[in-house]
């Protein structure tokens, strides 16, 4: 991975840093070129700039991030270690804790849940001289695809105003993808990195649960299965090296998440070209014809860069969809569904309605349990299938970046939607890492794929999506 983003040469740097890559900003700081206020600086510049449409950000921590960046400087001065992101401005999603912060979750209730310590991404993020320029938007408790909720407002797709920036890191992947920082923090539980970083146009990676510390102190101690194991911490930026840089920086020990791995960054080389299952085709759900495009040329793409693409039907995809739906969606309904009711904003309730209404109400602890031996089985087989292909190639969701409010338009539309994103909520369901990539727009729309690979190889998704982000030539939505 030492080779990545050869096309990003520091010669040919605007001079506008809030366009530079993460890696350029670190790099330049770390070289005297620039300091940690000048970007920091240009940084703001641009979210004044940007935000007051867009509202991606829900704070911004001008002076805060004014003194860190101060800070970070006079550490270079002196001659102090540099963490990898020395001086890079970066934001946090507004449902984990940054101390002495609202940890607001979209929802007017929690407004004034002032943060007592930082959640442990924070803390990692800090520890590797990261400077945090804002708070990031997200639909209230992270319940949806569509960033608005009653507290912070509706965020915008900085490409499509009729289309939406994804969710629930839908704050985070507008932000990114409008130039108002280079990295953003955000989690996956059923795709909320990876499908904001597709509406979006920009990379986004999941990466394996117990990868990166995870816990929320002001959200209490008590942490349901989906919580711990379908809820991930992760990364948004507009290059698969920002990626690199910032899984490594967030993936520190942290001792309050009790299922963190001290897995290797980059795991054991593979013997011979890397082969890579295509997914074209999933039994009984269509694929719009843009998806279905995008799919294709990323596997020729990544035929050109020397890996063996076949088409291969991964198992029981639809499985792992229905598991994922029996564990959370139970989890749910027998507890959360009344604080969204209580709590929650009417998108919100609207959502968890029509979703409740796919998954049918039941809250059977036989069901419940038999979720769990299924999902055994089914990591077995998926285990074994990624001995032989340890790539595969699939589509981020089936249909376009959907239209705004679709998802308040009642059960069967839900259902249709809750379809659509079989691919997102598998892979949470199998706890494997998950690369979000852009391959491009169609109808000016942004479009990409996901690439999956085995647990804790996140190194092997990182080096196909960087392949096919050299292939792709991403335009910028600025």
């Amino acid at each position: 991975m030492g080779n990545m983003q050869k096309g990003f040469e520091d010669a040919t740097l605007s001079t506008d840093i809030w366009r530079w890559h993460a890696w350029q900003i670190a790099n330049a700081i770390a070289n005297g070129v620039v300091s940690s206020r000048d970007a920091v600086t240009s940084c703001l510049q641009r979210i004044d700039a940007a935000n007051p449409r867009i509202n991606a950000l829900t704070q911004v921590n001008r002076e805060a991030a004014l003194r860190a960046a101060d800070e970070a400087d006079a550490r270079r001065a002196a001659g102090a270690p540099l963490g990898p992101l020395h001086g890079v401005p970066v934001t946090i999603k507004c449902n984990v804790d940054v101390m002495g912060e609202p940890t607001t979750h979209g929802v007017v209730a929690k407004r004034d849940l002032i943060a007592q310590t930082h959640s442990p991404v924070t803390a990692n993020l800090l520890d590797a001289g990261a400077v945090i320029v804002g708070r990031t938007n997200t639909p209230a408790f992270s319940m949806r695809w569509f960033t608005e909720n009653a507290l912070h407002g509706r965020t915008l797709n900085p490409w499509r105003d009729d289309v939406t920036p994804g969710g629930s890191s839908g704050g985070a992947s507008a932000a990114v993808a409008a130039g108002m920082c280079p990295v953003a923090h955000g989690n996956d539980l059923a795709g909320s990195v990876r499908y904001p970083a597709y509406a979006c146009g920009i990379a986004g990676l999941r990466p394996t649960a117990g990868r990166v510390p995870s816990f929320t102190p002001s959200s209490g101690e008590l942490r349901t299965f989906a919580a711990q194991f379908y809820a991930v911490q992760g990364p948004l930026a507009r290059s698969v090296r920002d990626l690199q840089l910032s899984l490594g920086a967030m993936s520190a020990r942290d001792t309050r998440d009790p299922n963190w791995v001290p897995a290797p960054l980059t795991g054991p080389a593979i013997d011979g070209p890397v082969r890579v299952a295509l997914v074209d085709e999933i039994e009984g759900l269509p694929i719009a014809p843009g998806v279905r495009d995008a799919v294709q040329r990323a596997a020729r793409w990544l035929e050109d860069a020397g890996y063996i693409v076949e088409r291969a039907a991964p198992p029981d995809m639809r499985e792992g969809f229905d598991i994922w739906m029996t564990i959370a969606m139970t989890e749910i309904a027998t507890g959360f569904a009344q604080t969204v009711d209580e709590d929650g904003d009417d998108g919100a309730r609207d959502a968890l309605r029509s979703m409740l209404a796919r998954f049918g109400n039941e809250t059977s602890l036989e069901r419940y349990i038999q979720g769990f031996a299924r999902r055994d089985r089914l990591r077995r087989r998926w285990n074994a299938f990624l001995e032989t292909y340890p790539l595969v190639l699939m589509p981020t969701s089936l249909e376009m970046p959907f239209r705004w409010g679709m998802d308040q338009e009642g059960p069967e539309t839900m259902s249709h939607i809750l379809d659509a994103q079989l691919p997102l909520k598998l892979i949470a369901a199998l706890n494997l890492p998950g690369l979000s990539v852009p391959t491009g727009l169609h109808d000016g729309v942004p479009v990409g794929v996901q690439i999956v690979s085995r647990a804790y190889r996140e190194d092997l998704c990182l080096a196909a999506g960087e392949a096919i982000e050299q292939r792709a030539h991403m335009p910028f939505a600025f």
